[in-house]
């Protein structure tokens, strides 16, 4: 089974399965045609995390995590966000043109899964996504009304020529584009590997294309695409009730921060309090505001900043958050704790905008083995830069743009060669046995935690379908308020939230979940997918 974002890149992936491929084979066939289909979320000029389960027998096996984040070039500095004076750079000019675009290394995440797991050549895995940009797709409606929305601040002029007409307008629905410089780079990529990106003729438009542009001027070299690497190592694992879940490593804060919400949960009775009442929505407010603090306190590249991981998920260290969540009432502060293990923090904590722009796919191949990927090029159309038919992103606005507080340096701001704090959170769930049951991942900018969260506990908490669950009406709190869905029934739930002490704001939290549900019977497994309705994606299989 593929569950993917877009139909053409759900279609990808099942033609790379029924040709004999794996999980990681599909996964790359998905990625290269979102690059294509829904440049607004995705691509190989961005980043992405994977989180793999090699499958083994009767659904057993190891897990691994897969880092493709994008870095920071050698010349960036704490203050690249700020003007003379000290203060953060206009919005237009620090998250599009050339500033804001990391080095990318989804390709590398991918390329490193592949020379791991990979069951089919490399090259076999280009052929859907190379015959839909020469042959053309259509715009679907999200996408026009993205473009639509995006018109007045499209400036990039190869951007604006892919993606609209002579007079501005963005291509209408149903419009067939093309798009054969991005068929040439897929070549060069299929023959030389992720080399062909970090090097050679298209890491030079890369550069010249970054460091001069009619929006900002940024500060990559040929020397960071080529030096840049992908990591790869054990996957963030912790009990939930009777389940292990399993989340990408730092420098994902998503991994750890669904992890904490869950096991602060996990004193409480959540099935008991039932779903979508005012009950275990502050609950789950309650433990997730708690989680965010920490998050924003003390999270960051681990290359960078030594993150006390163990003990922010020590059960001892859960348990004593834990007890700061009144049933009957909301906390009037919430503030970043103290493992008893941490000895000083010299940091200050950060304020996040991460933005939401983000594509998430999930796969079980036939052998059991499976892919939960999140992958990104930050905000809608990353960067605007266009470079071989592609996006480039603007992800380094996910570092603090403001570098210190009272004297204390940020955590997350920017350095040379950092890789930026994520809130990507491709997770699986695996039950007493030791079998993978449940994949699930979004986008959604921070609300990745949110959204990730909820439908993990729907799942094992309230008994609902994978399909159900990602469907499910969203509330989420981070800091001071709880946000509700709007046009949802969680609005009937607002006085009694209100009067447990909540400020309430109701908005569109527009996710896009996708997952897979695994059940085991004695001589079959079944599969069932889980695609939100918010977006546009199809769950494929047999």
């Amino acid at each position: 089974m593929v569950v993917a974002a877009h139909p053409l890149a759900a279609e990808a992936g099942i033609r790379i399965l029924r040709a004999g491929g794996g999980a990681v084979d599909a996964a790359v066939a998905v990625q290269l045609v979102l690059s294509l289909v829904e440049p607004q979320s995705s691509g190989i000029g961005g980043g992405a995390f994977l989180v793999y389960f090699d499958g083994e027998t009767d659904g057993k096996g190891t897990v691994t995590a897969y880092e493709g984040r994008e870095a920071a070039p050698g010349a960036a500095t704490s203050t690249m966000f700020l003007d003379a004076a000290g203060n953060e750079l206009p919005y237009t000019v620090s998250n599009f043109g050339g500033l804001p675009v990391g080095v990318p290394g989804a390709l590398r995440m991918l390329e490193m899964a592949h020379a791991d797991h990979g069951r089919l050549p490399w090259g076999d895995l280009f052929a859907p996504a190379i015959e839909l940009a020469e042959g053309g797709f259509e715009i679907t409606p999200r996408l026009y009304f993205l473009l639509d929305q995006f018109a007045n601040l499209a400036r990039a002029e190869a951007f604006r020529q892919h993606y609209y007409d002579s007079s501005g307008r963005a291509r209408e629905t149903g419009f067939r584009l093309v798009n054969p410089e991005y068929a040439k780079t897929l070549r060069a990529i299929a023959e030389e590997g992720a080399a062909a990106l970090h090097t050679g003729p298209i890491a030079q438009a890369i550069v010249a294309t970054v460091g001069d542009n009619p929006i900002s001027e940024g500060r990559m070299t040929l020397e960071d695409l080529r030096d840049y690497r992908a990591h790869e190592g054990e996957a963030l694992c912790s009990p939930y009730r009777e389940w292990r879940i399993c989340g990408p490593q730092l420098p994902s804060s998503g991994g750890i921060t669904v992890l904490q919400t869950l096991g602060m949960l996990e004193p409480f009775d959540l099935a008991a309090a039932k779903a979508n009442t005012a009950a275990s929505i502050h609950l789950v407010a309650e433990a997730s505001r708690l989680a965010f603090a920490d998050r924003n306190f003390y999270l960051a590249d681990p290359a960078f900043v030594d993150v006390p991981v163990a003990a922010l998920l020590s059960p001892e260290y859960i348990e004593q958050r834990a007890r700061l969540i009144d049933p009957l009432a909301t906390q009037r502060a919430v503030v970043p704790g103290r493992p008893v293990e941490l000895a000083a923090w010299n940091y200050a904590p950060a304020a996040f905008s991460e933005l939401a722009s983000t594509s998430h796919f999930s796969i079980v191949d036939e052998w059991g083995d499976a892919v939960s990927m999140t992958t990104s090029v930050q905000s809608a159309f990353g960067s605007q830069l266009m470079v071989g038919g592609f996006i480039l992103n603007n992800q380094l606005t996910d570092f603090s743009s403001i570098p210190e507080r009272n004297g204390l340096p940020v955590a997350n701001r920017p350095e040379a060669l950092k890789r930026p704090l994520s809130s990507m959170a491709p997770m699986l769930v695996f039950d007493g046995d030791g079998r993978l049951r449940l994949m699930v991942g979004s986008p959604g900018g921070t609300r990745i935690i949110n959204f990730v969260t909820q439908t993990l506990i729907s799942v094992l908490d309230w008994d609902m379908s994978v399909q159900d669950a990602v469907a499910a009406p969203h509330f989420l709190a981070q800091q001071a308020l709880v946000e509700l869905e709007e046009g949802t029934v969680l609005l009937d739930e607002s006085e009694a939230l209100e009067a447990l002490g909540h400020r309430v704001r109701v908005g569109n939290l527009n996710s896009g979940l996708h997952g897979i549900a695994i059940e085991y019977t004695d001589d079959a497994r079944i599969l069932w997918g889980g695609v939100d309705p918010r977006r546009e994606g199809v769950a494929l299989g047999d």
